[in-house]
């Protein structure tokens, strides 16, 4: 590695840390002042606020933030090289602009490696984390409002309640179909079905369970009946960020689950889900585009390329968030929700290489 590879890299490793470490801090005291009546009010001890939501709080941010800093960073200390007639002076020396940008992306791999490697192993874990300590301090407790449940639990086995309380872990109007080829075998119909956390199963009071054969019913009724089955009362506990405390394989274990329970939310869980995978390519084409528009010398200095980056970077950001919720909406397939403005941007990241003078 030349020195110039060096240089590069540490001035833009250097600008993109410290613009971090900024950024969290003041988020650090915005989201303090707005969450303290929160934290008295919650009773949360001051070694808990610190070390299970504030610890665990700055490895999202840095994440949430990295795309727009590295875009900043390029900018900020390409746009001082230029203004100091640096880059002319190494274009001048013989190398070649494709030359120069090699530390660049050497750079934009470090962070894409490191955002990756964060969004997949440590915020998920961080997450929990911070969420447990939201559940238990500044949150109401967890209600589920559904009604008419209807949850494929095994293939061929469905399960219907018409609502479940929470705090006593009971399913009301429950009920069991399976089907075997497309047909009905067997419906199991109860009042309530309860879970028993010292046996691990299912209690159901005034159960009614038919059975169809060939030539005739078979019907058993009773007042109790304990059963094992494929759901957990942590099945209708989950709030929507649940995704967020999840490794990628535990996230594609939950989104096959949730697959075959039919939930509604799969766009969403796919959404999240290819953005932890594409999200981090993002540097690579926002290294381009800053290094494209801030490598040459013109009046108005780092102002003017300043501006002219927050304004492309803050259309991407925009343009990822609209494509996002069409995703979600079921507008656009999730793989192409999230990946159109990685597309986009790329190309108008290489039409902007295409202008820049070499």
């Amino acid at each position: 590695m030349k020195t110039l590879d060096k240089y590069i890299i540490k001035k833009f490793l250097g600008t993109f840390v410290y613009s971090i470490i900024l950024i969290i801090s003041i988020a650090i005291v915005f989201d303090f002042a707005e969450r303290l009546d929160d934290f008295i009010d919650g009773h949360a001890p001051f070694k808990n606020i610190i070390f299970d939501y504030y610890l665990n709080f700055i490895p999202y941010f840095i994440n949430l933030f990295s795309y727009l800093f590295v875009f900043i960073s390029v900018i900020f200390f390409t746009s001082k090289m230029a203004q100091n007639t640096e880059i002319i002076a190494i274009l001048g020396n013989g190398i070649s602009f494709r030359r120069f940008m090699r530390p660049y992306f050497i750079s934009a791999t470090i962070i894409a490696v490191f955002s990756f490697l964060l969004a997949n192993f440590v915020i998920p874990y961080s997450n929990k984390k911070k969420l447990d300590f939201e559940y238990k301090y500044i949150r109401n407790p967890f209600r589920n409002d559904e009604i008419n449940i209807h949850k494929q639990i095994e293939h061929g086995v469905f399960v219907y309640l018409e609502n479940y309380s929470v705090e006593n872990d009971v399913a009301y109007k429950f009920s069991i179909e399976k089907f075997e080829n497309g047909k009905l075998v067997s419906k199991l119909m109860s009042d309530m079905a309860q879970w028993d956390s010292v046996k691990n199963c299912w209690r159901l009071n005034n159960y009614y369970i038919r059975t169809i054969q060939k030539d005739h019913d078979n019907i058993v009724q009773g007042l109790t009946k304990d059963t094992v089955l494929n759901l957990r009362p942590d099945d209708f506990k989950q709030r929507v960020e649940i995704v967020e405390t999840m490794n990628y394989k535990r996230l594609n274990d939950f989104i096959e689950e949730k697959k075959l329970e039919g939930s509604e939310n799969i766009d969403a869980f796919l959404v999240h889900k290819y953005q932890r995978m594409i999200n981090p390519l993002s540097t690579f084409v926002l290294t381009l585009i800053g290094l494209s528009v801030s490598s040459r010398k013109v009046r108005g200095g780092i102002g003017m390329h300043l501006g002219i980056g927050l304004l492309l970077s803050f259309a991407y950001i925009l343009f990822m968030q609209v494509s996002t919720n069409m995703s979600i909406g079921g507008t656009l397939p999730p793989i192409l929700g999230v990946s159109i403005p990685t597309i986009i941007f790329t190309v108008i990241g290489l039409f902007l290489y295409k202008l820049t003078p070499k």
